[in-house]
């Protein structure tokens, strides 16, 4: 029996997941890692837009892949005929910006896996393994969803995330600044981890969470940056009104490169997605300009249109 009594826990709103249907895993890349080991499949095709934790499931097993192109539209600049019944490709759903597209495209290849790290609020394609990493969007130490039609390995043991939560404490009584170094040991602990389930602490956040606010907040604030900011964006993709409720951040694509550190340096923390594409990819390609200039602009739910004002006088 459960234990009663005794010292009080963090006490945490008693809601509903956002996914509560989905296979609940330890971490994103573990997700698309149970996926090629069940699945079984021989090759990956990997966007070279993408950080290196991607490759880490494809380094463990032992599956050799392949970088692809995108076009500026972020989609895939790959043929359907290259992607056997053998191999499988890898499409990611980039700031969440392009669910309408990726189902446009989907069931031309012969096994996808969507990655929608990027896009916690798009839904799941019929049919096709989709990844989501929580910790993305909200304030919880790891954890991922995966949307499949493979069966629950019965085996997996549930991980313990209370050492990883240093970081989220820190930031609500001292600063981010304070607890910025405890965030990246909590993400180096991350790397090659074995499959688990998602841990008791974890699930028990992402229960307590007002989603609705958070989808609306976020739209709020993408529509607020892009009303101000859309004329300096040298973004070239249409934003679809459909798809900007599941967007992570507001994309924007400029290259003042002094305009990253002038941020930073005011405490308008953006981050570069991603420091690893720069060695892989042409200097002329346009992969490499979007990870030297691309600044991704939060629009979270901590947020409001009050808040952001305050990063306009440095686009000026």
């Amino acid at each position: 029996m459960e234990a009663i009594g005794g010292f009080f826990e963090l006490e945490l709103r008693k809601g509903k997941e956002y996914h509560p249907n989905a296979m609940k895993l330890n971490t994103g890349r573990n997700a698309i890692e149970y996926v090629l080991k069940h699945r079984g499949y021989s090759r990956g095709f990997i966007p070279y837009y993408s950080c290196d934790s991607i490759l880490e499931p494809f380094k463990k097993l032992g599956i050799p892949y392949d970088f692809y192109h995108i076009g500026e539209d972020l989609l895939p600049a790959i043929s359907p005929d290259c992607v056997s019944k053998e191999t499988c490709i890898l499409i990611i759903n980039y700031f969440g910006l392009l669910g309408k597209q990726i189902e446009g495209i989907a069931y031309s290849y012969p096994n996808v896996i969507v990655d929608n790290s990027q896009a916690f609020f798009a839904p799941p394609l019929e049919g096709i393994d989709t990844v989501y990493s929580p910790r993305k969007f909200f304030g919880v130490p790891d954890g991922a969803y995966l949307y499949t039609d493979l069966p629950e390995d019965p085996n997996l043991e549930r991980d313990i995330s209370f050492t990883r939560c240093e970081h989220l404490l820190k930031r609500i009584d001292l600063s981010p600044e304070e607890g910025y170094s405890d965030f990246r040991k909590a993400q180096q602990t991350l790397s090659y981890q074995p499959i688990k389930k998602m841990s008791k602490l974890t699930e028990t956040m992402l229960s307590s969470i007002n989603y609705d606010y958070s989808k609306k907040r976020r739209e709020e604030s993408f529509l607020f940056l892009h009303n101000k900011l859309k004329n300096k964006n040298y973004f070239s993709i249409i934003f679809d009104k459909n798809n900007i409720s599941c967007a992570m951040v507001y994309p924007f694509l400029n290259y003042r490169f002094s305009l990253r550190e002038n941020l930073i340096q005011n405490k308008i923390y953006v981050a570069t997605y991603w420091h690893e594409v720069v060695s892989r990819i042409d200097k002329g390609s346009f992969e490499f300009s979007m990870a030297k200039s691309l600044l991704p602009l939060p629009i979270d739910q901590r947020y409001s249109s009050a808040n952001l004002k305050g990063i306009f006088p440095f686009f000026n």
